[in-house]
């Protein structure tokens, strides 16, 4: 959520989970008493330092599990994100590091998101909703927030071939209907506001549109 830009409280973590707010709450007092969170002022969750480390240890798993499902077993994005869920828990370091070496060291998981530890979140990074009209960019990743609570919108951007490294180019924004109109080499598609805000790409960047 940090990554995403996003204000970082307990009842927006139950619905990214999908959980009740009790059940977070609770979850929240039990990683404050082991120090891995804390509450600011503002009623907002911060990870401590340790609970960093904790989590990007996980992330970083997640990401290169993903990675071997797809790139070597052939999985689709969506079904490599249900797999690598199920799988994160269950590698033990030694197979990690090894996976990792095995598939040519990757800094990103298959939609473009940086593997903790090897990559960072690029600083000009911004989303495709964001873009004035006319504004070429290159897709940089696709939200966390697709994988986590739109599956089917993996399998949309997928199939479009709307994925990191294709070049795209804003053609139209219709404020009142709140959509926008891009081209990409292959095609010329409408996509909703809200699509286009779990789309990150890097401005001007990259290949352009034919």
């Amino acid at each position: 959520m940090e990554v995403e830009k996003e204000t970082v409280r307990s009842a927006r973590l139950a619905d990214w989970l999908g959980v009740s707010r009790p059940t977070v709450t609770v979850a929240l007092r039990r990683m404050t008493r082991d120090g891995m969170v804390r509450q600011t002022a503002r009623k907002e969750i911060e990870l401590t330092d340790r609970g960093r480390q904790a989590a990007a240890a996980i992330v970083r798993r997640h990401r290169i599990m993903e990675r071997w499902l797809t790139d070597t077993l052939g999985l689709d994005w969506v079904a490599a994100d249900e797999e690598a869920a199920r799988l994160e828990h269950a590698v033990s370091d030694l197979v990690e590091q090894r996976l990792y070496e095995a598939l040519g060291r990757p800094s990103t998981c298959p939609h473009g998101n940086p593997i903790p530890g090897y990559a960072d979140p690029r600083p000009d990074e911004v989303r495709l909703s964001a873009l004035r009209e006319g504004a070429d960019a290159t897709v940089l990743r696709i939200s966390e927030v697709a994988e986590r609570e739109a599956p089917p919108l993996l399998r949309y951007l997928l199939e479009r071939r709307l994925t990191p490294g294709a070049g795209v180019r804003v053609v139209e924004i219709d404020d009142v209907g709140r959509t926008l109109r891009v081209v990409t080499e292959e095609r010329e598609m409408t996509l909703s506001q809200e699509t286009g805000g779990k789309i990150w790409v890097v401005p001007g960047d990259g290949p352009r549109p034919a």
